[in-house]
């Protein structure tokens, strides 16, 4: 009866720290949502390889930044955070055949250019069209431009 109750137990553990990290998965994204609107957002930094290299996650707005979050991810901390006055969208279009196997269905692919003072860095995000119209009035309803005299 002995070996029977410490295979149990064996299983049990076992079971617990397999549901445990989508358990986390699962809170950390309801943690998300709860901090203020996310949407489903995929990235991609490296340009170079043609269809290659995005990465699934969620994208939230707060007053200044743009925040991203890696999908399959237990950080609570945004992977990239763009500024608001330093992100421009340069083009939006639909994605090629190769990249539409790697994001959400019915998402657009937005060029994007984040400068900053020592350089600027080109990527692109992936967003619905309803996610790309709010993303460009956060982009437009930026506040003009500090000028200190």
């Amino acid at each position: 009866m002995q070996e029977w109750l410490v295979g149990a137990e064996i299983v049990l553990l076992a079971v617990f720290l397999l549901v445990l990290p989508l358990v986390v998965l699962a809170l950390r994204r309801r943690w998300l949502a709860r901090q203020g609107g996310t949407f489903e957002c995929s990235l991609r930094l490296r340009t170079s390889t043609p269809g290659a290299g995005w990465a699934l996650g969620v994208a939230r707005y707060n007053d200044e930044h743009l925040e991203w979050f890696r999908f399959f991810s237990f950080s609570f901390r945004p992977r990239k955070s763009f500024l608001r006055d330093e992100l421009n969208v340069l083009a939006n279009r639909e994605p090629d055949s190769v990249e539409a196997v790697s994001l959400y269905v019915g998402q657009r692919v937005v060029s994007i250019e984040a400068r900053s003072e020592n350089d600027a860095q080109v990527g692109e995000l992936a967003m619905s069209s309803e996610s790309l119209t709010g993303l460009l009035s956060w982009l437009e309803a930026a506040p003009p431009g500090r000028v200190d005299y």
